[in-house]
């Protein structure tokens, strides 16, 4: 048996032998079993930065190992997390402990009913406070008789100021990938915490192009209330940012009603085909779930919600770009430019999806021509086709 002196040493060094969140809890109450401290049970709740979820939950148990829970926004309403001892620390920043085997003990919290049918004999939870003010949370149970000793709550208590640290720093990387995939897409974050940030580092890449936009926006911004249009653009992208994902696509940028996606291209022509069809059957699933959206209210039927699409395939510079210390990570280049020139050209066609040669080689038989069109800032008409469905 250890001191637990090995297992504060090792959370002081940063718990380097833990690759991922969950690893340190687990190699976190495996230490702790072994210095002498007989805990059943481990939960560690962090707060994060995320525009659908408030947190996450680790918990860990001898018999079933660790288990990773997101928190979303709609659970801070219910009554299991208002009556938990979380909250309560939240709102004392001060510990809760219950000796579960006291007959006496208060039933304040309905988690400790569970615990104690579960065979738990003392409750100890700690809060964990960050250098920015926040209040985070991790409590230990244990099933021995009379719970732990006074010793052994002693050691737990040593261990809370560097657990708090270890948890602060692995949170705030968390936090640094939640907002970058937010804000600029999950492989772009990925290029950026990766040390690609100088303004002009940029790469070539081919991909597959998404360039879309909702049909009469204008004039909807016009006559909808400024929240409802927000709601609407809100519901619009929700057609289609999941599907992107889904089908391996990156989203780059929003700009008003429009959206800027990418497929990236491994470079083989098998690759070519196999990418260009997941895009097709992404803007067939786009389509159907816009088609399915319910209008504004106030908004005539005929107006009904109604995209344009154009797809194309072509080179494309994709890293940063921008003034200064304000860049922004997206993609430019030629291919991009005649995507929007062809989702311009849907439009006045009155058709949803379009594509260009390039792109229909990749998938033929499943577009018809529709004509060669002049576009702007291209020499050459350009060939477009439309989905032959």
């Amino acid at each position: 048996m250890s001191d637990v002196r090995t297992v504060v040493d090792w959370l002081a060094d940063g718990a380097r032998s833990a690759t991922k969140a969950e690893d340190v809890l687990v190699e976190l109450s495996q230490r702790m079993i072994d210095s002498g401290i007989p805990i059943w049970r481990a939960a560690v709740f962090v707060n994060t930065l995320h525009p659908e979820v408030v947190g996450r939950a680790f918990i860990w148990q001898t018999d079933t190992g660790v288990k990773i829970s997101e928190a979303r926004y709609d659970m801070l309403e219910t009554d299991e997390y208002l009556n938990s001892p979380v909250v309560a620390i939240y709102n004392t920043r001060r510990p809760v402990r219950r000796h579960l085997a006291d007959t006496n003990c208060p039933d304040d919290f309905p988690v400790l009913a569970d615990l104690r049918a579960a065979g738990a004999t003392d409750y100890a939870a700690f809060p964990l406070p960050f250098t920015d003010g926040s209040i985070h949370v991790a409590s230990w149970t244990a099933r021995q008789n009379g719970g732990f000793t006074p010793k052994q709550f002693a050691d737990l208590e040593s261990i809370v100021a560097p657990l708090t640290r270890v948890a602060e720093i692995r949170a705030l990387r968390r936090t640094a990938t939640n907002l970058l995939n937010t804000y600029v897409g999950r492989q772009a974050g990925e290029r950026i915490l990766a040390g690609k940030i100088r303004r002009g580092h940029v790469e070539a890449i081919r991909a597959s192009i998404w360039l879309s936009d909702m049909r009469g926006f204008t004039s909807l911004s016009e006559r909808l209330p400024t929240q409802d249009l927000v709601d609407l653009l809100n519901r619009y992208f929700d057609c289609q940012v999941p599907v992107i994902f889904d089908y391996g696509g990156e989203v780059l940028k929003f700009m008003g009603d429009g959206l800027l996606a990418i497929f990236p291209l491994a470079g083989d022509s098998g690759d070519a085909d196999a990418v260009c069809r997941r895009a097709l059957s992404c803007a067939r699933e786009v389509r159907s779930r816009i088609n399915a959206l319910d209008s504004p209210v106030g908004i005539e039927n005929e107006d009904a919600i109604r995209f344009g699409l154009a797809l194309h395939v072509g080179e494309v510079m994709y890293g940063n770009i921008g003034g200064g210390d304000r860049l922004d990570f997206t993609c430019i280049g030629p291919a991009v430019n005649l995507a929007a020139r062809l989702e311009s050209v849907a439009g006045k066609l009155g058709r949803t999806i379009v594509a260009s040669a390039e792109f229909v080689s990749h998938v033929p038989h499943e577009f018809t021509p529709l004509g060669e069109f002049s576009v702007a800032g291209f020499t050459a008409s350009q060939m477009v086709f439309g989905l032959a469905d």
